[in-house]
């Protein structure tokens, strides 16, 4: 006769068996549609390790600058700018082939290259368009409307999260708190259209469904949307309607004399 304790583990055995059996397949869902398809690489026509990729002649000297920020013996701590670069060099993502020529850069695997472009976010292996559309999915935005924002970019763009436009031109995808939380929501505009000479990554704070299609009207018309809020009666990030408090410059503490400082 088995003991109380011994009956529990067993049950508990047996649930964590079920939990980890493999699930049927989906007919109706392709097999990469699931969160493992980040984590691996299958080759395509325009993403091939055998693909040749290399630096052009301006970013070599980038490269450069970038490297020099580091001692010589470790030059894989430039990993993260590197392919910040080369991300902004081929449109907007990363193709295995461009993570193949970090990991030369700074003489590493490229396993460890491949490591660190799967596990951050800011790193895109698939295409987007020209302006990728960021929508902040974090609590304070998503209180203040960020999920209609996002339902009116797709709507108005014919696209799902993370497609392209047909004429490449936009993409939408979410992205986590990117700090302008007394700003909600807010959405930012990785511009692409100009390579990385002219890559931009602009914040545009306090929108709203209808403000954003009319950022991408503008983006349309190639004119560049003022950045930062689109609250009229805001300055950055101070109150609508202006200050009620600190109208004077601060008096200095009793204890110290600032100016003997």
């Amino acid at each position: 006769m088995f003991s109380p304790a011994a009956r529990l583990a067993s049950r508990s055995r047996s649930s964590i068996c079920r939990f980890l059996r493999p699930f049927p397949p989906v007919a109706s869902a392709p097999a990469r549609s699931f969160s493992t398809a980040l984590n691996y690489h299958i080759d395509s026509p325009d993403n091939k390790s055998d693909m040749p990729w290399e630096f052009s002649e301006a970013n070599k000297e980038k490269v450069k600058e970038i490297l020099s920020h580091y001692p010589s013996n470790y030059k894989q701590s430039a990993v993260i700018p590197l392919l910040d670069l080369a991300q902004q060099q081929h449109g907007g993502w990363l193709p295995v082939s461009a993570m193949n020529a970090v990991a030369e850069v700074i003489e590493v695997a490229p396993i460890r290259v491949y490591e660190v472009a799967t596990f951050y976010s800011m790193f895109n292996r698939t295409k987007v368009g020209k302006y990728h559309l960021l929508v902040c999915g974090t609590t304070p935005c998503m209180i203040r409307g960020s999920r209609e924002i996002e339902e009116a970019l797709l709507k108005h763009l014919g696209v799902k999260r993370n497609e392209v436009t047909k004429d490449g031109m936009f993409s939408v995808g979410e992205m986590e708190c990117m700090g302008c939380c007394v700003n909600a929501p807010m959405i930012t505009v990785a511009d692409y259209s100009n390579g990385s000479e002219g890559y931009t990554y602009n914040y545009y704070e306090d929108v709203t469904p209808k403000r954003v299609i009319e950022i991408v009207e503008m983006l349309k018309r190639g004119e560049k949307p003022p950045v930062g809020t689109q609250n009229p009666d805001r300055i950055k990030c101070g109150p609508a309607g202006g200050n009620t408090t600190l109208l004077g410059e601060p008096k200095p503490p009793p204890c110290r004399d600032l100016d003997a400082c």
